[in-house]
C-alpha cells in the first residue's frame, strides 16, 4: 500500500510543469511523496526487530530451520529427533558426509554436506533456507591425537568455514565445547566457567580457538553465536574414540561378556552427564533469550564419577561383572581434565536443570544396551 502510495505521489509530482526550486508551490508538490517516504522509514523501523522465518514456498514460519553438520555421530540423530518433535520433521535437516541407513532416511530430510567446502554449504543455506546451524562435526580427543592433521582441517578449518557463514546468512550457530578443553594447569575441583584453560590435545586446542573465535563473531559482527561445554556425555551408541567412552564401552562389554578391561585408573574422576540432559541442555539453551545470556559460552554437566564408582552401581545388575585396569595413553589426557565441572552460572543464567544422576543413568543404560543391542546380536 505503502509502495503505490509513493508510485502516486511521485506521478503527480511528475505531472506537473517545472517549478523553480525553494518555493512554496515546489514544498507543496513534493509534500505527500515526503509524507510517504516518512511513513516507509517508520514501518522499515518498527518491523526490523521482529524478525520471521519464511517457507521455501513463501508462507511465514512460526519456527526456524535448522541444519545439523556431523550429523551421523554420537548426538547428531538424537538430537534431530528432538528438535523435529519441537519443531515438525522437515525443519531439522541432518547432514554428513557418511552413507545413511534407511532408518536415518525414512526418519526426516538427510543431505550430503561437507564442512570443508564453503561454496556447497552456502548453497545448502540459500537452498533450504536455514536459520540454525547446529556443528556438531569435529574429530574427538582420542581419534584426533592419532591424525592431528586432519583434526586440523575438521575441528578449525571446518569450524571456521559454519561460522563465517553463519556471519553472512545472519544464522544462530550452536558449536560445543567440551571439557577437553581445560588443561592440566586449569583448576580440577571446581572447574568455574572462566578461567586459564591451555589444553594439551589438538581437540582440546581446537575447542578454546572455537570459543574465541565464536565470542569474537558476536562482539564484532553481532553473530548469534552460542555454546556449551559438555562433559562425557554417556547415550546407548556404540562408543566412538572419546575419552570419557569407557563408561559407555563397560556398558557393552560388561552386559555381552561380563568383562572389562578399563584404559583409565579406578579413582579418575571425570563429569558426565547422560544425552537426554544434553540434549535438552541444548535446546534450552537455543531458544533462551538473548537477554538472559551473560555470556556466549558455558559449563553444564549432571554428575561427577569415576570407574569404580560405576563398576558399583553396574555390579548391581551384572552381579558376575569382573573389570581389571590397564591405564593407556588415554589416562594423561583424563589427568588433565576437570574432575568436577561448575556449571553455576548456567543455572542461573538460563535455569539449566539436570533430571539424570547416576543411579538412573546406569539403569537406563542397562535397559537401552540390552534391548537395542544384546538381545539383537545374532547367535
Amino acid at each position: 500500500m505503502l509502495l503505490r502510495r509513493a508510485s502516486t505521489a511521485l506521478g503527480a509530482c511528475l505531472a506537473r510543469p517545472p517549478l523553480p526550486r525553494g518555493s512554496a508551490v515546489f514544498d507543496d508538490a513534493l509534500g505527500p511523496l515526503a509524507a510517504v517516504q516518512q511513513q516507509l522509514a517508520n514501518s522499515t523501523t518498527t518491523a526490523a526487530p521482529q524478525r520471521r522465518w519464511l517457507s521455501s514456498a513463501g508462507s511465514r514460519k512460526t519456527h526456524p530451520k535448522i541444519l545439523i553438520t556431523g550429523g551421523l555421530g554420537q548426538l547428531g540423530v538424537e538430537c534431530a529427533k528432538l528438535l523435529r518433535s519441537q519443531y515438525g520433521e522437515e525443519s531439522v535437516i541432518l547432514s554428513d558426509i557418511i552413507k545413511p541407513s534407511d532408518a536415518i532416511v525414512n526418519s526426516g530430510p538427510y543431505i550430503f554436506a561437507d564442512i570443508l567446502d564453503f561454496k556447497g554449504l552456502q548453497k545448502i543455506v540459500v537452498d533450504h533456507r536455514v536459520d540454525w546451524i547446529i556443528h556438531f562435526s569435529a574429530l574427538l580427543s582420542a581419534i584426533g591425537e592419532q591424525n592431528v592433521p586432519l583434526a586440523v582441517r575438521v575441528n578449525i578449518e571446518g569450524m571456521h568455514n559454519v561460522l563465517e557463514l553463519a556471519k553472512q546468512y545472519k544464522m544462530r550457530i550452536f558449536v560445543p565445547s567440551t571439557i577437553g578443553a581445560f588443561g592440566p594447569d586449569s583448576p580440577r575441583s571446581p572447574t568455574p566457567n572462566v578461567t586459564i584453560q591451555r589444553p594439551r590435545t589438538i581437540y582440546g586446542v581446537s575447542k578454546v580457538h572455537a570459543e574465541l573465535m565464536g565470542e569474537y563473531y558476536h562482539h564484532k559482527f553481532g553473530l548469534d553465536f552460542r555454546c556449551l561445554r559438555f562433559p562425557g556425555v554417556i547415550s546407548s551408541d556404540p562408543p566412538g574414540g572419546g575419552t570419557t567412552d569407557y563408561a559407555v564401552a563397560i556398558f557393552f562389554e560388561g552386559l555381552k561378556t561380563g568383562k572389562y578391561q578399563c584404559y583409565l585408573k579406578p579413582d579418575t574422576r571425570l563429569p558426565m552427564m547422560y544425552i537426554e540432559d544434553c540434549l535438552r541442555s541444548l535446546l534450552e539453551f537455543m531458544t533462551a533469550p538473548e537477554e538472559k545470556l551473560q555470556r556466549r559460552v558455558y559449563n553444564v554437566t549432571a554428575m561427577s564419577f569415576t570407574p569404580e564408582e560405576l563398576v558399583e552401581k553396574l555390579a548391581k545388575h551384572i552381579p558376575e561383572l569382573h573389570v581389571s585396569y590397564r591405564p593407556d595413553s588415554r589416562q594423561l589426557i583424563a589427568d588433565s581434565w576437570p574432575q568436577i565441572f561448575d556449571d553455576s552460572e548456567a543455572r542461573r543464567d538460563w535455569g539449566w536443570q539436570h533430571h539424570y544422576d547416576l543411579d538412573k543413568l546406569v539403569d537406563l543404560m542397562v535397559r537401552d544396551v540390552t534391548e537395542n543391542y544384546i538381545n539383537k546380536a545374532p547367535q
